[in-house]
């Protein structure tokens, strides 16, 4: 599962350099159905763009509320996170033994 983790960007940022490479191989053919073909992969490439944009934007500010809001409450995040990691280690332990069913 951490393979596929790790592939996904490689993954996606191939995909873009390819179609770059085919809009840059096709600049010279003609033909209506190649010329809309290209419109439309500069199109998605475009929305692809914008729209990893967007998630960058929104995962940098959600950070930064996370952040400060540690920053004001810390012993109530170290309460939280002590607590979460006791439920999770309680499942896991519980699910590890065999008890949970």
């Amino acid at each position: 599962m951490d393979k596929h983790t790790h592939t996904e960007p490689n993954n996606l940022g191939t995909l873009a350099e390819d179609a770059r490479a085919l809009m840059a191989a096709t600049a010279d053919v003609a033909g209506d159905k190649v010329g809309e073909a290209r419109k439309r992969l500069a199109a998605a490439l475009d929305g692809g763009r914008q729209i990893l944009g967007r998630v960058k934007d929104k995962a940098v500010e959600g950070a930064e509320a996370t952040d400060q809001a540690v920053r004001e409450h810390p012993y109530q995040a170290i309460a939280i996170a002590l607590g979460v990691g006791a439920i999770l280690g309680y499942l896991t332990a519980r699910r590890c033994s065999g008890k949970g069913e």
